[in-house]
């Protein structure tokens, strides 16, 4: 995916969620770290930019919620969680930057769930690649894409590689 093609990806993706959603004023996004983040407040941007509202937007980091962790990871190095919002009761869009065997996203709910009972998640990915190993599906979705095990797929934001792509590689597989 070019730049441009991202950049019309979430702008489809947030005129989707504000379709489905009511009452945009019990709207959060919570980004799970990394790409999510910076997907999450262009998500809440652009749905302010549609509808005049500005949902607020927190960042989540999965690390000890991985069932993973002390295998994959045996020295995790964790970020910081921040949701500076109540969860309970609102809508929580949880958004990532791909969706792949299920496993992040399970991770993430878990943890979502220690701040409190939200009255829905849904889940926003800008790549869902399918292959899944649990039984997640996304709400909205930016592009599917059909690969294999063996392929990788980066996906590049500018705010933190310095530009927007998304890149089908040959290589060790993500575990999102």
């Amino acid at each position: 995916m070019s730049a441009g093609a991202v950049r019309r990806a979430l702008k489809r993706m947030a005129s989707e969620i504000a379709d489905r959603n009511d009452n945009l004023e019990d709207v959060g996004f919570v980004g799970i770290r990394t790409r999510g983040e910076p997907l999450a407040g262009r998500l809440s941007y652009l749905l302010g930019e549609l509808e005049k509202v500005q949902a607020p937007v927190g960042v989540l980091d999965i690390t000890l919620y991985r069932d993973d962790v002390g295998l994959a990871y045996p020295n995790p190095v964790m970020g910081p969680t921040t949701i500076d919002f109540p969860v309970q009761g609102k809508v929580i869009v949880l958004v990532d930057d791909v969706l792949f065997t299920g496993r992040t996203v399970r991770a993430a709910l878990d943890a979502i769930m220690d701040f409190g009972r939200p009255a829905a998640i849904q889940l926003a990915v800008l790549i869902d690649r399918g292959l899944r190993e649990l039984p997640i599906t996304a709400d909205y979705v930016g592009k599917r894409i059909e690969t294999a095990r063996s392929q990788l797929v980066e996906v590049c934001l500018e705010e933190i590689d310095g530009k927007d792509s998304v890149l089908l590689r040959d290589g060790a597989p993500e575990d999102k």
